[in-house]
C-alpha cells in the first residue's frame, strides 16, 4: 500500500512539474502544444467515453500476498488445532488470481454490480509438527499435500448521495458469497498408510460501506470503496473487511486500464453435521485490469 501511494505522489509532483514547466515557455513559440493543453483541459465530463456510461466490464489480475490460518475439528471437540498454512503447511504467501467485475448504472444515483475473485492454491511439505486436522492426527515428519480453493461472489447496490460530473459519493450494501474448500492428505509412501480430511463451507456474509468516484482528468479517475460487517447467519459466523483504490487511466474511447490495491480480510466460523470449522485469511495486493465502458451516457447535474 505504501508502494502505490508513494508512486500516486511521484506522479502527481511530475505532472505538476511538466504543467509549470509548460507554462514558463512563451505560447507563440508553442501554438499547437497550446492548443492540445486547451484542449486536454477544457472539456465536458459527461461526454467523456469512460466516465458515468451506463454498463461497465472489467477484468484482470489480482497478486495478493496471503495470511490464512484454518482450524477444523470434529463436533465433540477432541481434534483440532490452528494450522497456518504459510508456516506449518508450506504455501506460497504470493500468489496470483483472476478477478472480474460487471457493473450497471441504473440510474443518476443508482448502480448494481457483481464481481467474482477465484484463488486456487495447494501445497506439499514435510511436517515439523503433529497437526490435527478433522478426524486424524498429521504426525510429524508425514508428508502432507493441502489444498485450499476459495471462490468469492460478491453482489452490491450502491446509491450516490452526492452525483457530480466530476466527482460521485453514496454508499453500498451488498453480499460476499464464499464457496471455501480446504482439505489435508497423508501420502502413505511416508507412513505406510494414507488418509485424508476435507471440509468445504458456503458462506454468504453480508456487508455495507462506502464509495467514492472521481475524474482527475480528461483521461484520468480514481475509484475507491470501504466495506465492513459481522454477522451470524444460521449456522455461519462471519465477519468479512474489504477496500479498493484504484486509478483508472483511458487507453482509447471506451477502453481503459486500471491500476489499484485490493483487500479482503475474512472470518468464518462453520458448523456442520460432523465437524467444526474456522478460518481466518486475507488477501491483500495489487491489482491491474482492463475496462470496457459501454451504453448511453447518464446524465449528471452540475
Amino acid at each position: 500500500m505504501k508502494k502505490l501511494i508513494c508512486f500516486m505522489i511521484v506522479c502527481l509532483f511530475w505532472i505538476t512539474a511538466k504543467a509549470q514547466n509548460t507554462a514558463e515557455i512563451p505560447a507563440e513559440t508553442l501554438p499547437a502544444a497550446t492548443n492540445n493543453s486547451d484542449e486536454f483541459q477544457n472539456y465536458d465530463p459527461e461526454d467523456l467515453p469512460w466516465h458515468a456510461r451506463r454498463f461497465k466490464f472489467t477484468a484482470g489480475a489480482f497478486f495478493p500476498v496471503n495470511n490464512t490460518q484454518v482450524e477444523v475439528g470434529s463436533n465433540n471437540g477432541d481434534f483440532g488445532n490452528m494450522i497456518d498454512f504459510e508456516k506449518d503447511l508450506g504455501f506460497n504467501k504470493s500468489s496470483e488470481s483472476f478477478a472480474a467485475a460487471f457493473e450497471w448504472r441504473i440510474s443518476r444515483r443508482s448502480r448494481l454490480g457483481a464481481e467474482y475473485f477465484y484463488l486456487n492454491r495447494n501445497s506439499t511439505k514435510v511436517l515439523q509438527k503433529d497437526i490435527e486436522f478433522g478426524d486424524h492426527t498429521y504426525p510429524v515428519d508425514g508428508r502432507v499435500s493441502a489444498f485450499f480453493d476459495n471462490q468469492i461472489i460478491r453482489i452490491y447496490y450502491g446509491y450516490a448521495f452526492i452525483s457530480k460530473p466530476k466527482y460521485e459519493i453514496g454508499a453500498l450494501i451488498g453480499a460476499h458469497v464464499m464457496l471455501i474448500d480446504v482439505g489435508l492428505r497423508l501420502e502413505g509412501q511416508t507412513q505406510g498408510v494414507e488418509f485424508h480430511d476435507d471440509f468445504g463451507v458456503t458462506a454468504p456474509l453480508p456487508d455495507i460501506g462506502i464509495w467514492g468516484e472521481f475524474v482527475l482528468g480528461k483521461k484520468v479517475g480514481l475509484y475507491a470503496n470501504f466495506n465492513y460487517f459481522a454477522l451470524k447467519v444460521n449456522d455461519v459466523d462471519g465477519r468479512i473487511l474489504s477496500y479498493n483504490l484504484s486509478v483508472l487511466y483511458n487507453l482509447y474511447k471506451n477502453f481503459s486500464i486500471t491500476a489499484g490495491y485490493t483487500g479482503l480480510n475474512i472470518r468464518v466460523d462453520a458448523e456442520k453435521e460432523r465437524l467444526n470449522g474456522f478460518f481466518k485469511w486475507g488477501y491483500n495486493g495489487p491489482t491491474i485490469a482492463l475496462t470496457y465502458s459501454f451504453g448511453k451516457h447518464i446524465q449528471l447535474h452540475k
